[in-house]
């Protein structure tokens, strides 16, 4: 409502304010937590609360492997900031492609076993930008997509106006039968994800691609949480699982497993020069600075031929689900990287954060509504090769004490 009962103008400070008390009074207010990592010492980091500071460790970074301090990376940072100086200065169509760009997009095609790849600013931005392009400028084309689609996915479907379809989470039968709707005429674009990122549980994505085969759909997959740290030079679990040459489109991240920043889609030639000659949002979006793309070329070629930081991260989600199990705190179970440790209860949830920071500089992010349902609250864990034994002593000693203090429910534990 823009009016009151006597026609005075809306207030709006006062809309801001009653939306944002109903939020702190659900237990969904998001605060950000003020930190300094420290180069070399990851997961550790300085937390800021006004003029005081406080040791922590963190334990929800998507830093998962810890590249965002490799040598390597640093490196070619430094050298091309020296180099090539700040920034982009300007669009890739205006003085913005720098020669780091063109090479980067050349190791991301090379990942993906792809004729090309496209950088964008950020994971978000490469899905609204891929997925809403595609949508909305092949004639007649309906998008169908997996219920738990990241946000960045549903705005690009949504940005393309589309029609759309849901089909059930890593259902493929679903979607076998909503495609069998359409007939081959009609252009059909499949859009899910390899990892997701709130249960971990990943899918079966042999299976969706038969699907889309007998129904002639292109298939667009996000990897982001996946690159890096799937598959024998990190290619995700499509290359883990030998898929990749299946798939239409490969979106993925360098903000995560490859600790710098950006997205990216790799895909054949001509597709990806159909998204860089219409998607707005990568032609009026100033480029990446140059020394980002170096830095992520770098921690690409890294883990193209390193296996260290993979095999020691699997190590250390093993380690932490075992000793959740002998604690009997519950945890999802699934077969990737992320351990959600089940709260059921967004202030509990909040409370259990907030105690964890305060009491033993434990810092893991509440996820609460909208980001997961109501009553799936949760701890989001993602254990790196960073973290020591003595971390993950600490963190499990933590939570049995607040899961105590709580009188929150434990799981059986063996005997």
């Amino acid at each position: 409502m823009n009016m009151d009962k006597k026609g005075s103008a809306m207030d709006f400070e006062a809309y801001f304010a009653r939306e944002l008390d109903q939020v702190r009074e659900d237990g969904r207010y998001r605060v950000f937590t003020d930190i300094k990592r420290h180069r070399g010492r990851f997961p550790h980091a300085t937390r800021f609360i006004g003029e005081e500071t406080q040791a922590v460790t963190v334990w929800c970074s998507n830093d998962y492997l810890g590249m965002g301090q490799h040598p390597d990376v640093l490196q070619a940072m430094h050298d091309c900031l020296d180099e090539c100086g700040a920034g982009a200065g300007g669009t890739r169509n205006i003085s913005g492609t720098n020669h780091y760009h063109v090479l980067l997009e050349q190791e991301l095609a090379d990942l993906h076993g792809k004729e090309s790849a496209l950088l964008f600013t950020s994971g978000y931005v490469s899905n609204w930008a891929g997925i809403g392009t595609l949508a909305a400028k092949i004639p007649g084309c309906v998008v169908f997509s997996d219920a738990l689609n990241h946000a960045s996915m549903i705005e690009g479907v949504r940005h393309s106006r589309a029609p759309y379809k849901i089909w059930k989470h890593n259902d493929p039968e679903d979607l076998d039968r909503l495609l069998s709707d359409y007939g081959p005429e009609v252009p059909k674009l499949v859009v899910f994800e390899s990892v997701y990122s709130m249960d971990g549980d990943i899918a079966p994505i042999a299976e969706i691609l038969d699907v889309c085969e007998k129904h002639g759909a292109m298939s667009y997959i996000d990897e982001v949480h996946a690159v890096g740290l799937y598959g024998p030079r990190g290619g995700g679990v499509a290359e883990r699982e030998g898929l990749m040459d299946r798939i239409t489109v490969i979106e993925g991240t360098l903000g995560k497993a490859f600790g710098v920043m950006g997205g990216y889609i790799a895909a054949s030639k001509n597709l990806v020069d159909f998204v860089r000659s219409f998607a707005s949002g990568f032609i009026f979006s100033t480029a990446l600075p140059p020394a980002i793309a170096a830095g992520a070329a770098a921690s690409i070629r890294h883990l193209k031929t390193s296996n260290v930081e993979r095999e020691m991260q699997q190590d250390r989600v093993a380690q932490v689900r075992r000793k959740l199990d002998m604690m009997g705190i519950p945890h999802l179970p699934n077969p990737s990287h992320i351990i959600p440790v089940m709260v059921g209860d967004a202030k509990k949830c909040k409370m259990i954060s907030d105690w964890l920071m305060d009491n033993h500089g434990i810092y893991v992010q509440p996820i609460n509504y909208p980001t997961v349902p109501v009553g799936t609250e949760r701890l989001r864990l993602t254990p790196s090769p960073v973290h020591t034994d003595g971390d993950i002593d600490r963190l499990i000693k933590a939570l049995s004490e607040i899961w105590s203090q709580c009188e929150l429910a434990r799981m059986a534990t063996a005997a």
